[in-house]
């Protein structure tokens, strides 16, 4: 779902590279795994709060949750078909999917419909907001567990970069264009554009930068010559 290095700064002032995601690339393959299935578990996870707390969703969520008012299916099931549909636009991009490819577009949406139905939405705003900053920080934490055992890219982040290789624009520019369509076209859909929302947007760069640095503190830094083919 949504990758953001170099979009904010962590303790270190630095910016984090692609390269900085690969921690764990030449791990054992059980702990690339595991990281992976983990990651995206807790990203289906910190979806659903988001949308649980009714304060605004993660932006691709806020065009599921606009679809989901017009079909009879549940939100991470059109996550899924979204991604699928995503992932079509790689072939004339000449984008080459991953294990963590294929994994992302399955599993988070099935992850975030298991845990809408088990957690179930909150009446109490208090508890609202708690979802919405529980899911924020959760999504920082498992955005840098599923990237960094290298296993590829997500659906969007792959349209991104491959559109940024095609167009030769800059990253920041093509993932603006990406996601404000995608929330204009939510937004009439009937999805919900809320503080959650404008939270995610400016607080994910600076948490995701935040977590990788802790991830590099536990496991070492990446290795500058492994390649995104790993």
């Amino acid at each position: 779902m949504a990758l953001r290095p170099g979009s904010g700064r962590g303790g270190s002032g630095q910016q984090a590279r692609a390269a900085d995601f690969r921690v764990l690339a030449q791990a054992p393959l059980g702990w690339r795994l595991t990281a992976l299935f983990v990651g995206l578990a807790f990203y289906g996870l910190s979806s659903g709060l988001m949308v649980m707390s009714n304060l605004g969703p993660v932006p691709w969520d806020v065009l599921h949750q606009g679809i989901s008012h017009h079909v009879p299916l549940s939100i991470g099931t059109i996550i899924v078909i979204m991604s699928l549909i995503v992932l079509l636009a790689w072939i004339p991009l000449k984008q080459k999917p991953g294990l963590g490819t294929i994994a992302n577009a399955v599993l988070i949406g099935v992850w975030l419909d298991l845990f809408v139905w088990l957690i179930g939405y909150p009446e109490q705003l208090w508890v609202r907001i708690l979802f919405m900053v529980s899911g924020i920080v959760l999504n920082a934490i498992a955005t840098v567990l599923y990237i960094i055992p290298n296993f590829g890219p997500g659906p969007r982040d792959g349209l991104m970069t491959g559109l940024t290789r095609v167009t030769g624009k800059p990253v920041w520019m093509v993932r603006s264009v990406i996601e404000i369509a995608v929330l204009v076209a939510g937004v009439l859909l009937g999805g919900l554009l809320w503080i959650g929302t404008f939270a995610y947007a400016l607080l994910i760069g600076p948490l995701t930068n935040f977590f990788l640095r802790v991830a590099q503190s536990i496991f070492g830094p990446s290795d500058p010559l492994v390649s995104d083919d790993t």
